[in-house]
């Protein structure tokens, strides 16, 4: 059984100083208000706000400048080499993947899901799945969720390949705006169905990359949970040392 868990205080606090940076609230070359007015904004404790900034400091959002306080930096390089997973499950065209669209339907929502979706277990949910192939041999297996009533007004619920990427399609659609993609990667064994169509040997794992896309209050828009057979794959990533 999967377990969902929350993220520290600390966490979520750095996220949304984040997002304030990203949307312009705080501009690049601004002052962050002082550890004494986010205490009093967000009703957290002063080692909760200083973890916060230490965090967003760490991986390049802020700078501390002796004499002026804590300075904006903003959006730091490295973010742009994060999160190419979850890029890729938005914004690939499903007509031109190269692999093929195997699954249209209303599942019940696995737990996890549920979880990003906000909706109740055993839910039905609407699922497009795409299997990704190389050179004939399966890569990627991605299923994309959404409410069923989300798909009202948009094509989600067709079975023929979309032309454009999922992302693009709903915002054209819906009037909606995606603003911040949430990764969650851990390793599990696949169900039969994802074993087989990955061409995968009884007991070999997968890699999960559990990819929560939400407009700017927080809500989910899609969940998608990208799978990865372990021993075809090379994540790299690249981070700030502090």
């Amino acid at each position: 059984m999967a377990y969902e868990v929350a993220a520290p205080k600390y966490v979520r606090l750095a996220q949304t100083l984040q997002g304030r940076i990203e949307d312009g609230t705080y501009p690049p070359g601004s002052l962050v208000p002082s550890e004494n007015q986010l205490v009093q904004a967000f009703g957290m404790s002063r080692p909760t706000v200083v973890r916060a900034l230490d965090l967003l400091k760490r991986d390049g959002w802020l700078e501390s400048r002796q004499g002026f306080g804590t300075i904006v930096r903003g959006r730091p390089e490295v973010v742009e080499q994060k999160g190419q997973r979850g890029r890729e499950a938005l914004e690939r065209a499903e007509s031109t993947a190269p692999g093929r669209l195997v699954e249209v339907d209303q599942v019940p929502v696995p737990s996890r899901v549920a979880a990003a979706l906000g909706v109740p277990q055993g839910t039905k949910v609407l699922v497009r799945r795409l299997l990704i192939e190389e050179d004939g041999e399966p890569m990627e297996l991605s299923s994309s969720f959404f409410p069923v009533g989300f798909a009202e007004g948009t094509s989600l619920a067709d079975s023929a390949p979309l032309p454009e990427g999922l992302r693009a399609h709903l915002e054209a659609r819906k009037k909606i705006r995606f603003d911040h993609v949430t990764e969650r990667v851990s390793a599990r064994l696949p169900s039969e169905e994802e074993a087989g169509l990955l061409a995968l040997s009884p007991g070999e794992p997968v890699l999960s990359v559990l990819v929560i896309a939400c407009d700017v209050s927080g809500q989910a828009l899609q969940v998608a949970d990208v799978l990865l057979p372990a021993d075809r794959q090379e994540l790299e990533d690249t981070y700030r040392l502090g």
